[in-house]
């Protein structure tokens, strides 16, 4: 059998494909964007209450999705069954690109935690930029090792990073000021502009719930293990992030966040005293270390998914003897090392801010033709359900649907063309993989 056809191992169980979920979820989202969302108060953490109900709607989706059709690639394959090879394609080249510019975020963010104890890094933009694009190929390589080895590093680094958060939210509410949730919104937007904004900054933290959909050629007893890991993993992270957040901005004032490098690491310095700042930041560390690890994971997968399909060049699917798209792998790391350094004249706050606003939107396509997918399936094809199952079916698919449409919305203008411009980018690609697959079924005829 040549590399390219190795079949894939089953290797994630049910607390491994957890721990995927969550370990995607819970990372350089909740532990940065305290210091993004600190502009608007109160506001943010009103935001993100509306970005966890959504997510969970999501969440909700994806699990019926994948207990129907458990195949690799997640989002793609069911947005290319429902709607054919130009949607298929478009979800698959946003979502990678979503997926490897979100990923440079998570690297920006471990640098900025690392600073802690290197405080060079905050100034010396050259050497931030080799520690992070560093971090991003060690865990590269690590995948290429194999999906087993990344899961292993995906529960132990999951472990890790809910043990001190946990810490920090039970006994930070006993350090809270309750004048600090007084200030609802101290930037200069109107309440409904600035609340769509966090909503779509805080949407970047749930990235990654559609995660355990992914590699559901490694995924045991993917019909049963994909649903309920999916749903599980967003409802502890969502737990996690509400109370986390709330004590955060108890502790520290809303208009010193922004100005925060490390804010869980400050509100353990000051519930525990200076010598909990080193160790919060270095539980800080494995916590994006393992969210990097899973978002490289499973970020391979998509390419590889539709090169299977001859919507991605072929070199995309190909695997080593572990069954890990390895071309794939590198290609990504390759283009998150070129997103770091883009980015690498800002501060390391506006960098992940940037990045994250960016990211979001590339990801919010592919979530948008997921729930619209789901509402094919259900209108088209028959399932065993009673009409009030079927009712709640729609409705909760709707929801989702409409969630996505609000978020794009208060992502904002920028956001929403830089991200235009990510899909249209990839549609020259599309014809030339096309014009191929034509010129292959139906070949010249010389002329006589």
């Amino acid at each position: 059998m040549s590399t390219s056809q190795q079949a894939p191992q089953r290797t994630l169980g049910l607390w491994r494909a957890t721990s995927l979920v969550t370990g995607n979820i819970v990372g350089a989202g909740l532990l940065m964007l305290p210091a993004s969302l600190g502009v608007y108060g109160v506001t943010g953490l009103l935001g993100w209450g509306l970005t966890t109900v959504g997510a969970i709607f999501l969440a909700l989706v994806f699990a019926r999705l994948a207990r129907r059709h458990p195949q690799t690639g997640g989002p793609y394959a069911y947005s290319r069954e429902a709607f054919g090879d130009f949607v298929g394609f478009q979800m698959a080249w946003s979502y990678w690109m979503g997926n490897w510019a979100s990923t440079a975020g998570l690297g920006t963010a471990f640098v900025s935690y690392l600073s802690i104890f290197f405080p060079i890094l905050k100034a010396n933009l050259e050497l931030s930029f080799l520690v992070g694009a560093g971090i991003v190929w060690l865990l590269t390589f690590i995948n290429v090792s194999g999906v087993k080895n990344a899961g292993i590093v995906q529960l132990i680094t999951t472990i890790l990073k809910i043990i001190p958060l946990a810490a920090i939210a039970v006994f930070g509410i006993f350090h809270m000021n309750p004048d600090h949730f007084e200030v609802i919104n101290p930037s200069n937007e109107s309440f409904l502009k600035a609340l769509g904004t966090v909503a779509a900054l805080t949407l970047y933290s749930f990235l990654g719930l559609e995660s355990a959909t992914i590699p559901a050629g490694n995924v045991k007893d993917p019909q049963k293990t994909i649903p309920r890991a999916t749903v599980l993993g967003t409802v502890i992270s969502a737990v996690i992030y509400i109370w986390t957040m709330t004590v955060i901005i108890g502790i520290i004032a809303p208009l010193d966040l922004p100005n925060s490098h490390a804010p869980f690491a400050e509100a353990a310095g000051i519930i525990f005293g200076s010598w909990a700042v080193p160790l919060i930041s270095l539980s800080a560390l494995v916590a994006i270390f393992g969210t990097l690890n899973g978002w490289i994971l499973i970020q391979a997968q998509v390419p590889k998914a539709a090169a299977d399909d001859d919507l991605f060049p072929k070199f995309f699917a190909k695997t080593n003897k572990q069954g890990t798209p390895y071309v794939s792998l590198l290609i990504s790391g390759a283009l998150m090392t070129a997103m770091l350094y883009m980015n690498n004249q800002a501060n390391l706050i506006d960098q992940f801010t940037t990045i994250a606003i960016v990211s979001t939107f590339a990801v919010l396509l592919p979530y948008l033709y997921s729930s619209l997918a789901e509402l094919y399936f259900l209108v088209t094809k028959p399932y065993s359900l009673t009409k009030i199952q079927y009712a709640r079916s729609i409705v909760v698919t709707l929801i989702a649907f409409a969630f996505t449409i609000v978020i794009t919305a208060g992502a904002g203008e920028s956001a929403v063309f830089m991200g235009m411009i990510f899909v249209f980018s990839g549609f020259p690609f599309y014809v030339w993989m096309k014009a191929k697959a034509r010129k292959k079924a139906f070949p010249e005829v010389p002329i006589n």
